[in-house]
């Protein structure tokens, strides 16, 4: 009879086992929380630890809210603690007010500044240059780095590099590092800094989430892996520009310039290369087959992971 009863038990447990399946819209968030433990445990970048609960809240209230409103339905709300933690660890202020605000203009761009459909800057990117436009009195951007404690970086830096292989957005971060490598160089022979001075700050927290959540994301890049790894480059050379001439904020200025242009840009091509084309003498069948699951774009199945 108890053995019976342990066959059973093991069963219901099995069975739960294979009713779980891992959304993988959860692998962002994760990483992202890593990224956050491994710099406060080491060099304690947290200047509050009210900051980053308040910054979450915001932003996860504000896009229940606004998808209501705006889609009629609730949204799924990785993508907006993706958001809110990104702006309770990239900004720096002894103030709560700035991480609300900051999280609120993240939320509301994704639907309030779209065109055609599509939101053109990377949410946290826009609100977090907004903020450091509107109130550099009371914040300024995250900046430290790992410094000779190199372990931590080394362990983000492998688990962010395997997650965005395994998204098809590895490419990114490869195109952005290597151009970030060669003009921090080529910086070198404006400012006399030493090699190392300039490549410094990509060792940091800060730039583990520029690299691996803002220009990596699926929604606000173009569509060709050429083209996106041409916008990374023209990211990092817009940085090195900025960077010479003194921008605290370069990257995210950097990003916040480059990005919505290059999007603008590919929506003008698109439809100038339609309009070019001859139309069809035999207008297609007014029934076309839905799509099989395979034949959804690429990019539009990695967006749903964010």
């Amino acid at each position: 009879m108890s053995t019976r009863k342990g066959y059973s038990s093991l069963a219901g447990v099995t069975r739960w086992f294979e009713g779980f399946r891992y959304d993988p819209r959860f692998t962002a968030p994760l990483l992202i929380t890593g990224i956050l433990l491994a710099g406060h445990l080491s060099y304690g970048i947290l200047e509050s630890y009210a900051a980053v609960p308040v910054a979450i809240g915001t932003a996860v209230v504000a896009e229940m809210a606004l998808s209501r409103i705006f889609r009629g339905e609730w949204p799924h709300l990785a993508s907006a603690y993706i958001s809110g933690i990104s702006v309770g660890i990239l900004v720096r202020t002894p103030f709560l007010w700035p991480f609300v605000l900051c999280s609120l203009l993240t939320i509301m761009s994704k639907y309030v500044l779209r065109y055609r459909g599509r939101h053109l800057w990377n949410p946290s990117n826009f609100g977090i240059c907004a903020l450091f436009f509107l109130a550099p009195f009371a914040v300024a951007p995250l900046s430290i780095q790992w410094g000779n404690n190199v372990w931590p970086m080394l362990v983000i830096w492998m688990l962010g590099s395997v997650t965005l292989y395994r998204l098809k957005r590895f490419h990114i971060c490869a195109a952005y590092v290597a151009a970030f490598l060669v003009f921090s160089f080529v910086r070198t022979q404006f400012t006399g800094a030493s090699f190392v001075t300039e490549i410094a700050p990509i060792t940091g927290p800060m730039y583990q989430l520029f690299v691996f959540f803002m220009i990596t994301d699926p929604k606000t890049t173009v569509s060709s892996k050429r083209g996106e790894m041409v916008v990374a480059v023209a990211i990092a050379f817009v940085e090195m520009l900025l960077r010479l001439g003194e921008s605290v904020y370069a990257p995210f200025y950097a990003l916040f310039l480059v990005g919505p242009a290059a999007l603008l840009v590919e929506m003008w091509w698109t439809e100038r290369s339609a309009e070019a084309a001859p139309a069809s003498e035999d207008p297609p069948s007014q029934e076309q087959p839905a799509p099989e699951g395979d034949a959804v774009p690429r990019s539009a199945r990695i967006s749903e992971q964010f």
